[in-house]
Order: structure tokens, then C-alpha cells, then sequence
């Protein structure tokens, strides 16, 4: 006897990344910022006292927004705060997207999109991306037809790592009917001298949500704190009907202001990932295995001999984890997360006794 809602006990969990129990093993799998957060994070968490737990924390993270107002030139009325950016998905599904009705996303993509549309019993649109890793032309209309909701594309994309143009996702926002939202969870490893900025989509389009978090591009992902970014009409809703009282505790909201207000240490470290990205894409390339150009923190290594999984393996065995995907289209390829100079040295040396 089951006592579990027939969708959810029809549905697949959400398989995470593997976790190393060794210490010494080398985590290139999960897409983990390889630098820690900023030394005023430290300091911030070194002043925090037991006794201000005895309190609830402040409900809506108002120095928070306000902090990421400033940030990304709008108002807190355009930010909600949530425990990590899978928080904020989760957020989006139960507000926008009725049972029965249509989610949409690219495929392939975060797997995790899938799994709470199917807890959300909604039905599932995938939508195959071009050979290139671009979306199709007519995206829109095929959102449009299907009558999507809400659609999740991420930007830069995963597993790939490439970078579709602002334009693209304005396009898709005037001809979709329902909400788009761009999870830009890797958009702090964006090389800046292409200007991408997609906030301006949130101030033209009010579908829109842009989906951010400190996991990545903070070095917080231990924390659990993300944020959407949206017009106030289409935050509101989730701020004060669908949200969690109390979401985000009081450490959680110290600590991302802490590391918020150190912009000068958070862009240093992307500055050290986008070197070494570019360095190690380039050892790949030349070892014979190409990857997309790629403006995340990780990169998408092609075999032309047949399937990853004996790198993966072989890697493994070396003590260094990254990550491959048993699903069509990508069992050639293994998606590695860029690590330390040290770390990325060890990388392309047991890669070498590999091949």
C-alpha cells in the first residue's frame, strides 16, 4: 500500500551528483566555485552570536534585496530571496504552472526541471536543442502552440557551457504566452567583455524571471541561497501567497550580504576560472577532445572513440570525480568543473594516462 500521489509514485527522484568520501579525492562533478567566498564572509560568520538564532530571521531578507537592488540597478521589490536557486524553480512551478497544465524546457538541460514538473503533475514540453547547442528558431512559437506556463532555459547553458544572445531571449519573451524564466545560474563566469547582461529583459518583458545564485559564483553552495529576479507584479505572487514563511534563516542572509557587498573578491575568482578555462579547454582540444566554446565555470569534453564512461571511470579510480551523463545524446562526453591550477595539473595528468 502506497499513501504517495499517483504522479510521485510513477516519477524518478532527481539523482545529485556524486559526493567523494575521501578528502584527498579531486570534486570536478558538481560545478562548484574551486576559490572560497569572500574573507568578509568569514569575518561576518566569525561575529555571528547563538543568541541571535533565538529570533525569527527577517521574513522577507530586506537588507538582501536591498543590497542586490543596488547590485543590478533595480528596486527590492524586484528580487525575492530563496533557499538556493532549486528553491526558486520549485517557487515558480507552484505558482505559475497549474496541475495538468504545460511546463516547458530544452533538452538536453537541468535534469531537475523535469522532476519538479512531474511533482507539480504538470505536463512535460521538451523542446530539442539544434546540434550546436542553440535553440531552435521558432522557439517561441512552440512555447506559444503548446501553451507553456512556464519555461526553464538555462544561460549559460549546462551541460554545454555555451552562451545564447540577450536578443534570442527577448524574442522568446514577445512570443511566448506564458513565463520565462532564464536561469543564469553560470552567469558570473561570463567572459565581461561581451557585455551579456540580461537584467534589461526583466525592466522590457513582465514574463520574465531571471534566476541567480550565490552556489556558483559566491563559492556558497553549501549555504543554499539564490534569488529570482523579476518585474514586482510577477514576484509579489510568490513573495507573499507561495513562499515559505520564514524561507531563508538568519545565517543564510548574513552571510550573502556579506559576500554581495566584496564584489572586488567574488570577480577576482571568476577572473581565475575563465584563465583556467580557457587554458585547460585548450589542453583538451589538443589532446583530441573538443568542447564547446563554453562562458561557465565548467566545460563539455567530446570522445571521438565511443562512450566517456571509461574516462569517467579511469578518472575516478585516479581520485578525481567529474561528471557523466548515461542519457542519449551525451554518453560520449564528460562535463568537467574547473578547478585550481593545482587541481586542473592533476586533472589533464591522469587524463593523459587514460588516452
Amino acid at each position: 500500500m502506497t499513501f504517495e500521489r499517483s504522479n510521485i509514485a510513477a516519477m524518478q527522484g532527481y539523482t545529485w551528483g556524486e559526493q567523494p568520501q575521501d578528502a584527498r579525492t579531486i570534486k570536478l562533478n558538481t560545478n562548484e566555485n574551486p576559490y572560497p567566498a569572500s574573507p568578509k564572509v568569514q569575518e561576518a560568520l566569525a561575529a555571528f552570536t547563538v543568541d541571535s538564532l533565538r529570533r525569527y530571521p527577517e521574513p522577507t531578507a530586506r537588507k538582501l534585496r536591498e543590497a542586490l537592488a543596488k547590485l543590478h540597478g533595480l528596486t527590492p521589490d524586484h528580487f525575492i530571496i530563496t533557499n538556493g536557486g532549486d528553491e526558486a524553480l520549485r517557487l515558480a512551478l507552484t505558482t505559475f504552472v497549474d496541475p495538468g497544465a504545460t511546463f516547458s524546457m530544452a533538452v538536453p538541460s537541468y535534469s531537475l526541471y523535469g522532476v519538479l514538473a512531474q511533482i507539480q503533475d504538470a505536463r512535460l514540453h521538451t523542446i530539442p536543442l539544434n546540434d550546436d547547442w542553440s535553440m531552435p528558431a521558432d522557439m517561441g512559437k512552440r512555447l506559444r502552440d503548446a501553451q507553456s506556463r512556464l519555461t526553464c532555459l538555462v544561460n549559460p547553458h549546462a551541460p554545454s557551457g555555451t552562451l545564447t544572445p540577450q536578443a534570442t531571449y527577448a524574442r522568446i519573451a514577445r512570443e511566448t504566452s506564458g513565463v520565462l524564466l532564464v536561469d543564469e545560474a553560470y552567469v558570473d563566469f561570463v567572459d565581461p567583455a561581451l557585455n551579456h547582461d540580461n537584467t534589461s529583459l526583466v525592466r522590457e518583458h513582465h514574463n520574465v524571471l531571471l534566476l541567480r545564485t550565490f552556489s556558483k559564483g559566491y563559492g556558497l553552495a553549501g549555504l543554499r541561497l539564490g534569488y529570482l529576479i523579476g518585474a514586482p507584479e510577477l514576484i509579489a505572487p510568490m513573495m507573499w501567497k507561495t513562499r515559505d514563511s520564514y524561507n531563508m534563516n538568519h545565517l543564510s542572509q548574513t552571510l550573502g550580504l556579506a559576500a554581495v557587498e566584496d564584489q572586488a573578491w567574488a570577480r577576482s575568482t571568476w577572473a581565475k576560472v575563465r584563465t583556467e578555462r580557457a587554458r585547460v579547454q585548450a589542453v583538451f582540444e589538443n589532446l583530441g577532445f573538443p568542447s564547446p566554446p563554453s562562458e561557465s565555470n565548467f566545460i563539455l569534453v567530446r570522445s571521438l572513440h565511443g562512450s566517456a564512461r571509461p574516462l569517467y571511470e579511469g578518472l575516478k579510480a585516479a581520485g578525481i570525480l567529474v561528471r557523466y551523463f548515461d542519457s542519449p545524446g551525451l554518453t560520449d562526453r564528460l562535463r568537467i568543473t574547473i578547478g585550481t591550477p593545482e587541481e586542473n595539473h592533476r586533472l589533464i595528468t591522469a587524463f593523459k594516462s587514460l588516452i
